[in-house]
Parts: C-alpha cells; structure tokens; sequence
C-alpha cells in the first residue's frame, strides 16, 4: 500500500488526507490503546508496509526492529489486537490506534501483563527511583512463546 504524499504544512496540519510521516528509518511511532477502557497497551513502530497490513486486515501489525521483520500482534500469543480507530497527531508523525484485544489472555505485553506499562514510578520527586507493579501478570509467557 502506498500512502499520499506530504504536501502543504496546511495540508498536512489541518486537511483531511492521511499523509504520514516516516522518519529517516522508514518507521512511525504508534501508540496502542485499548479503545473500551482507554488504557495505554503499548507503544511499538510501524513502517508503510505495517500500516497497509494494518488497514486491510484490521489486526495492528507493527515493524520489530528487534527482530528486523513485520510482527502481527498475536500470531504466537494468540492475543490479537482489532484495529477499531485509527489517529495521528496533528503533523502526522505519530499514531495512535484504538483497539479491542482478543484472545484468551487479552493481554498485550509479552511479559504477561494486560498493558505493557505495568510499573509506576512511585516517587515523582526523583530521590527514590522504585518502581511499584500495576496488577498481576495474566499469562506465562513461557509457556506462551516456546523458543523456535
């Protein structure tokens, strides 16, 4: 799938075409939310070919640089994220994605965790750098991602 062009900062800031900005990397940062509750999920990058797999199939399909190919959310844990809406800011250079997520963990974070922000700084003053758990893993993921 091939996206418009960027055209005219007007355009761009206040128009009603999709014309997203990739960085130098190909890449786009995507910010997943959980379009029910509201609740961050994840945040993870996708390149052209992501966003068109994204668009046809409605599942998020995201770029793993880690693993330098396309990664569809759920083809090993079985915890598919539905694309239900779809956002950028307002120079196009991030998106945001609303989902529902399917699945029998409804998890989102391969450390088992519903959300992959699971840890809150507990002291805002910056004298005590501990971090405090938000809930309990809903899955193990070794018995989830068994090495290949």
């Amino acid at each position: 799938m091939s996206f418009p062009a960027r055209t005219t900062l007007a355009e761009i800031e206040l128009g009603s075409t999709l014309q997203p900005k990739f960085g130098p990397d190909g890449l786009i940062p995507c910010i997943t939310q959980d379009i029910a509750t509201g609740q961050i999920l994840m945040f993870a990058f996708m390149n052209a070919e992501s966003l068109g797999h994204t668009l046809k199939t409605k599942k998020a399909t995201y770029w793993s640089r880690s693993r330098n190919k396309l990664w569809c959310k759920g083809e090993e844990s079985g915890n598919v994220q539905w694309v239900k809406e779809l956002y950028t800011d307002c120079d196009q250079d991030v998106l945001l994605i609303k989902v529902e997520q399917s699945g029998a963990a409804n998890a989102s974070c391969h450390n088992g965790y519903k959300s992959c922000f699971y840890r809150k700084l507990e002291d805002l003053d910056g004298t005590d750098f501990k971090l405090g758990f938000q809930g309990q893993p809903l899955f193990d993921p070794a018995t989830v991602y068994k090495k290949k």
